[in-house]
């Protein structure tokens, strides 16, 4: 039976190399998946999905994914979507018809939370609808279990502002609770 999976983490976690190899790995057993990611994130270039460690694959934009027929997204055997978080309630309600109308699994990985801990309307959705939802876990830097994805600048931690500002490691930090709330970034 297909099912609507949400696979979430903070930042660098490792969210988009898991959907890469889980996309390599229908791929080697002769299966067909698509990768999907949402327009705004063209941080490696429009039609690119690229994790930290270097892995990539070419990958298809949401807004053109939404437009495709029935019978265009029967010939996969598995949607893969990254940066789930930035869908909004309407494309992850697209993403449920696929796995309840058309039989097709749909693995969806993103934050679960921005920079605040506020819940963005993607993972919002998911966690609402989703049929399985798992952690994908990393550690802060004192060895606890990283929840916060932390913005940051020349002044620390960032505590208000835009929901989303798109960056990596530049910008962000995965910290435990304790530290975010502390706006503690460890030893250099």
């Amino acid at each position: 039976m297909a099912k609507l999976y949400f696979y979430y983490g903070v930042v660098g976690s490792s969210k988009t190399a898991n959907a890469l190899m889980v996309h390599y790995n229908y791929h080697e057993r002769g299966k067909k998946a698509l990768l999907v990611k949402p327009d705004l994130d063209q941080r490696d270039g429009e039609y690119i999905l690229k994790s930290r460690i270097g892995l990539k694959h070419k990958s298809e934009l949401m807004s053109n994914f939404i437009k495709y027929s029935n019978e265009d997204i029967k010939k996969y055997d598995c949607i893969i979507v990254d940066e789930t978080q930035f869908a909004t309630k309407e494309e992850i309600d697209f993403l449920s018809d696929i796995v309840d109308k058309l039989g097709i699994p749909v693995m969806c990985y993103g934050l679960r939370t921005d920079f605040m801990n506020e819940l963005f309307e993607g993972s919002k959705r998911l966690i609402a609808i989703a049929d399985e939802i798992h952690e994908v876990k990393t550690v802060c830097w004192c060895g606890s279990k990283a929840t916060c994805s932390a913005r940051y600048n020349e002044n620390g931690i960032v505590r208000q502002g835009e929901q989303i500002e798109l960056g990596a490691n530049d910008k962000y930090v995965a910290l435990c609770r304790k530290h975010y709330k502390e706006g503690n970034f460890g030893p250099e």
